[in-house]
């Protein structure tokens, strides 16, 4: 493809300009005097004027860790997980060649809720296994250039093996990109260092993020500002490595100074991919560009899939024509690695009646392709979705292993079943670690495939449970996870589900190996390479059951857990089943309860409220209020110790809130809780629900 200057310049960074122009007229308002949100900076100077609502200008090189109130909100505390690869589940998906960074923006860049927001309408992103960069993207001359990433955003990430980057946006001049931002960025100490690079550094390192994406699109600049640029980038990169973080540059300014596009790895921006870790190919690329750049990093000892191939899915994702063979030809080795530009269209481009499925309907065909089964392509799909060309990675590596299939957000909060909050939510920093392969289904005989997907009608905990629905006319096997978790005399499964309609027989699949060969291609051919799994016995219930499997006879590493669905009555029907939840554990495993839990700002029915870490494996918290009938009610979880609860109201005759606090650890066991009781002040709030932010 090879689109106009303008087209470049809106597909590119100038449509986070024009997504998020400067003014009040898109700002959101600030919702709580407290609330705190994702950080956001110029380098140095701020615009003239005055910042539009719910904007603050603030300056990246004033900025101290140690003086950032909201520093405990956004830092995030989850460890980049590792990550291994199975036998891939196709036989064109590949190891060790194309990769995929994804440059998403998750919110405005003012007003972005650091911890979550009360509704389930979020692009709570899943298909982590394909992805290996993520970009958290954004910003605008009229609000800030500078992006960290929230909190939940890089723990989920973390949790799958991805790292996430900020964002630093030198807009066009067209979209309000002053020259100056790019001087002051780039300026100079009197020792000759630049100390805004190392000031970027210390932020993702107290934000807990991997690095930085630049992106220098304002043009008017001339060799000597090309050479600072350079001489930035370079430092950058090795005080970023010396901190294990990472630097994407943007194929935008050259080394002359000029913003000019280039689409390819040439002369014009080699210096500059030479500085960096990788580079993000503008959109521009032709075939036989793209094989040319692949050449000349082979050239400069570099990797070819150090360069991410630019595809802009913003307006139209997987409807979009790709030129897939010159980035990941399914033939021949594969010549780049994939950009994908804005891939939250799965969410954008849906009604505003969207519900939570409708999202993940849209993203399972982005990500997986038309089949919906990452073992299974559709071989006359033109959409060539990531999980056809790329193998997919897990974490799951440890035990304790557990997941109860939360997505990040729903339409409820449940417990054991049962409901504690009806309050739509999300926060991603509570999702779990997800199945890698959605959907791999096989039936044996060419039986019917059921429908398999995250549903939000009812949940075991969090906001969802993975719901296989439709025609049991043969024993279907769905894979769960692939994983390495040792096997120890010890060793149990715990599998929580329950069947809504129609009879089944549920087992458990286990294999302590891997298949010989990647599944097979083609929806009219033989079923993907099933994993050599035994099947273990599992009670079949009406209700929400936790059956306990002891894996005898089985020795060595778990390679992959899944479940066999068969009819009961061995005829076919209509069938609905949940899984709400899996966990692998030679023992039960308790956190210690937290301590020190404190208000520490308060306004209104608004309270900023604090704890001490739990030491040892919590994998979150949760805040509930006890209502004076005894009654708990779920206020929200994080992963952080810190936390914003707002717009509490007093009940009915109640002079104090009383709350609890729990530590929950990796299998959802958890700790006694540590309570706090707030006293209402005088001054008169109007009896109302609390509107919770998970």
């Amino acid at each position: 493809m090879n689109p106009t200057r303008r087209t470049v310049l809106l597909a590119g960074a100038g449509a986070a300009a024009a997504l998020f122009p400067s003014g009040p007229a898109t700002a959101v308002p600030r919702t709580a005097a407290l609330q705190p949100y994702a950080s956001y900076w110029y380098p140095d100077s701020l615009p003239s004027g005055t910042p539009g609502t719910g904007i603050t200008w603030r300056s990246l090189k004033s900025w101290r860790a140690a003086d950032d109130p909201d520093l405990a909100f956004n830092a995030a505390s989850v460890p980049l997980a590792a990550r291994f690869t199975p036998t891939p589940a196709n036989p064109t998906a590949r190891v060790g060649q194309a990769r995929v960074q994804s440059l998403v923006s998750f919110g405005p860049t003012s007003s972005n809720p650091s911890q979550g927001s009360a509704t389930a309408d979020y692009y709570a992103f899943g298909h982590w296994a394909y992805v290996d960069e993520l970009v958290f993207w954004g910003g605008s001359s009229g609000e800030g250039l500078i992006l960290a990433p929230n909190a939940p955003i890089v723990d989920a990430a973390h949790r799958h093996g991805v790292p996430v980057l900020g964002t630093v946006f030198l807009p066009p001049v067209a979209y309000g990109g002053q020259l100056r931002w790019t001087r002051d960025l780039v300026q100079k100490d009197a020792a000759g260092r630049y100390p805004l690079a190392d000031r970027l550094v210390a932020v993702a390192a107290a934000y807990g993020f991997d690095g930085w994406f630049l992106n220098a699109e304002t043009g008017g600049g001339d060799s000597a500002l090309g050479a600072a640029v350079l001489g930035f980038v370079r430092e950058l990169k090795s005080l970023a490595a010396a901190r294990g973080q990472r630097v994407t540059w943007y194929d935008s300014m050259t080394v002359s100074g000029s913003v000019s596009w280039q689409g390819a790895l040439n002369s014009s921006n080699q210096a500059f991919f030479e500085a960096a870790d990788d580079m993000f190919v503008d959109f521009r690329w032709t075939a036989s560009g793209l094989a040319s750049s692949g050449t000349r990093a082979d050239q400069l000892g570099r990797s070819r899939y150090e360069l991410w191939a630019g595809v802009d899915v913003e307006a139209s994702g997987s409807d979009r024509s790709v030129n897939w063979d010159a980035i990941v030809p399914s033939g021949r080795a594969h010549i780049a690695s994939i950009g994908l530009y804005r891939p939250e269209w799965t969410r954008n481009h849906l009604p505003a009646t969207r519900t939570p499925e409708d999202f993940h309907a849209a993203d399972d065909r982005f990500w997986t392709g038309r089949s919906l089964d990452p073992s299974r392509p559709d071989a006359t799909d033109t959409w060539r979705a990531p999980a056809v060309s790329v193998a997919d990675r897990s974490t799951v590596t440890s035990v304790p292993f557990a997941s109860v299939f939360n997505t990040g957000h729903g339409l409820r909060w449940y417990e054991e079943g049962v409901v504690t909050s009806d309050t739509p939510w999300n926060h991603l920093g509570l999702q779990d670690r997800l199945p890698s392969r959605q959907w791999a289904v096989r039936t044996e005989g060419g039986g019917a495939r059921p429908a398999v997907g995250f549903d939000f009608a009812d949940a075991w905990r969090g906001g969802s449970s993975v719901l296989v629905e439709g025609e049991l006319d043969a024993p279907t096997v769905l894979d769960v996870y692939a994983a390495r978790l040792p096997i120890g005399v010890d060793t149990v499964v715990e599998l929580t589900h329950r069947t809504e309609a129609g009879a089944v027989n549920v087992e458990l699949a286990v294999a302590t190996g891997e298949p010989g060969t990647p599944g097979a291609l083609g929806i009219s051919g033989m079923p993907g390479s099933t994993p050599p799994y035994s099947y273990l016995p599992v009670n079949s219930v009406n209700d929400w059951q936790t059956a306990t499997v002891r894996l005898t006879g089985l020795t060595g590493t778990i390679h992959a857990l899944g479940v066999r669905l068969t009819s009961a009555d061995g005829s076919a029907g209509p069938v609905k089943w949940r899984l709400g939840g899996i966990a692998v554990r030679d023992a039960v495993e308790t956190p210690a309860a937290p301590t020190g839990l404190r208000v520490t700002a308060a306004s209104g029915g608004d309270l900023r409220l604090a704890w001490n870490p739990v030491p040892g494996a919590t994998r979150h918290h949760t805040l509930h209020r006890v209502l004076p009938d005894g009654t708990r009610r779920f206020l929200g979880g994080t992963c952080q110790s810190a936390y914003l609860v707002s717009g509490l109201r007093p009940e009915q005759g109640e002079r104090a809130a009383r709350f609890e606090l729990r530590a929950v650890g990796e299998l959802y066991t958890s700790s006694a809780p540590v309570t706090l009781t707030h006293p209402w002040s005088s001054v008169t709030i109007p009896p109302a629900l609390e509107h919770p932010h998970a």
